[in-house]
């Protein structure tokens, strides 16, 4: 028996809201256990305590997360992912806006060349460059330091950060800047007050997406570090180890995951609307 228009769009609703439950069950499963672990005592971590919720009676409650912010090593790394997450943001946003101005705005030879020797740049594989990355810095004396990890985020995230913002900038009216110049700005003015206001969710997605990768990088961290002087927060939770180094505290480790979260999520939340608005827009040519 065929369905009618109603029941078939009840069904495709149906489907579309059972699918969108599978997806979210899928992505958020792996979340509700890390925080369940992350309020269990380690007791009940090593007897194998079933289920999300902490056992009656093993629970450790917010104990976990007052000794991990207590802990000197994890507040250390959280000054150095923050300081070097934000530098690198900065420098690589400043620097990607004005390559991705001029690629936008001037025609040069080359054009398309350096646009896609960005591309592969930001596609190769990061591994490869752990070895070369470790001698050179330590032989410039750069090694265990924060410059020594802002400059290979700074490599790897300025690619795609002009690649973002000059889909922008092309977008922009050249006329609008013309304008501008005819009323008498000057042409720093009128890229600072017309062109970078209007960029401005390319701008946000470009320096969300930098802090991301710089903030949860691993690869680096763990391999051009020895010490907590510039150790990451990725990195510096494989080294957290607690009072027994044959016994791991999970559920430390747990709510150190959780508290390195936090700030992703934060920033997700709060720049929600930008980061849509500069994900969808510059694909769109008007």
């Amino acid at each position: 028996m065929a369905l009618t228009g109603k029941n078939k769009e009840r069904a495709q609703r149906g489907g579309m809201v059972l699918g969108v439950a599978l997806v979210l069950g899928w992505c958020l499963l792996p979340v509700v256990w890390i925080i369940s672990l992350s309020f269990k005592s380690q007791a009940a971590v090593t007897n194998g305590s079933p289920g999300f919720l902490p056992a009656s009676g093993g629970g450790a409650g917010w104990d976990n997360y007052v000794d991990v912010i207590q802990d000197e090593q994890f507040r250390r790394a959280i000054i150095n992912s923050i300081g070097i997450s934000l530098i690198a943001t900065i420098l690589s946003v400043a620097i990607a806006t004005l390559a991705a101005y001029a690629i936008a705005r001037l025609e040069f030879k080359g054009k398309k060349f350096v646009l896609t020797t960005a591309l592969v740049i930001a596609m190769f594989p990061v591994v490869s460059l752990v070895g070369p990355l470790f001698d050179v810095w330590r032989t410039i004396g750069i090694y265990d330091t924060w410059i020594g990890l802002i400059i290979p985020y700074m490599s790897f995230t300025l690619p795609l950060a002009i690649w973002t913002l000059s889909a922008f900038f092309r977008e922009i009216p050249w006329e609008m800047e013309q304008a501008a110049q005819v009323d008498g700005a000057t042409q720093w003015q009128a890229f600072r007050k017309v062109i970078v206001p209007l960029a401005a969710p390319g701008v946000f997605t470009a320096a969300i997406l930098t802090f991301f990768f710089a903030w949860n990088d691993f690869v680096f961290g763990i391999s051009l570090t020895s010490t907590e002087n510039a150790r990451p927060i990725p990195a510096a939770l494989s080294f957290f180890v607690g009072q027994d180094p044959f016994n791991r505290p999970a559920s430390l480790l747990a709510a150190g995951a959780v508290v390195a979260t936090i700030p992703i999520v934060v920033l997700v939340l709060f720049f929600q609307r930008k980061i849509v608005a500069g994900l969808t827009a510059g694909a769109v040519k008007g």
